[in-house]
């Protein structure tokens, strides 16, 4: 069965929004690989940030690298910079700065079947991923996936602010919510790829 494929270079909606807003404030000479590698390099920092309870600085810095992601996707895109390298980093540099965070957040604020859920899930797409790249095919994220990192920013975010006000139980029970949405996009995500 041949595996659905999306145009890699083909606009999401809101690459129409950071074209304007955002793009014409990067300079040109950096590259989406560029950023995607400064996600890399940023994820220990911010493990680090969030794991002494920095929170005045780590969850705005979470956020700042967290946007990374939609950044390094829409200057590809926009800029026509699409490569095989970020199509296949891109989403790795995502599930290591989710994975490390939820190890650190979600542990501490909810518990390990959450973190252990939102991290096997995280590596059955990179395993899959794998597979994929393996046959000859990268396949690029498609609304699913896009959707999913979206709300484990979210959770994630909404745990941190918890933790920031002292444990807000109303905080913590969204957050716990939009991390089990995450995992339903997720595996949506995997299905639509037949993985």
């Amino acid at each position: 069965m041949k595996q659905p494929t999306r145009d890699p270079s083909k606009l999401y909606p809101h690459d129409h929004v950071m074209k304007w807003v955002v793009l014409p404030l990067i300079p040109k000479w950096i590259t989406p690989n560029q950023v995607t590698i400064f996600r890399f390099l940023a994820t220990p920092f911010v493990v680090w940030a969030l794991a002494i309870d920095a929170y005045a600085w780590s969850i705005p810095l979470f956020l700042f690298v967290a946007f990374t992601d939609m950044i390094d996707g829409s200057l590809a895109r926009v800029r026509h910079q699409v490569t095989e390298w970020g199509t296949f980093f891109d989403p790795i540099a995502d599930k290591m700065l989710i994975a490390l965070s939820a190890i650190v957040v979600i542990v501490r604020m909810v518990g390990w079947w959450l973190a252990t859920l939102v991290i096997f899930i995280e590596m059955v797409i990179v395993l899959g991923g794998l597979i994929h790249k393996r046959s000859g095919n990268v396949l690029s994220a498609n609304h699913w996936g896009k959707a999913k990192m979206l709300m484990q920013v979210t959770g994630v975010g909404l745990l941190l602010f918890s933790a920031a006000l002292d444990g807000v139980p109303g905080l913590v029970m969204a957050g716990v919510i939009v991390l089990l949405v995450a995992v339903v996009l997720a595996v949506m995500s995997l299905v639509t790829y037949g993985l």
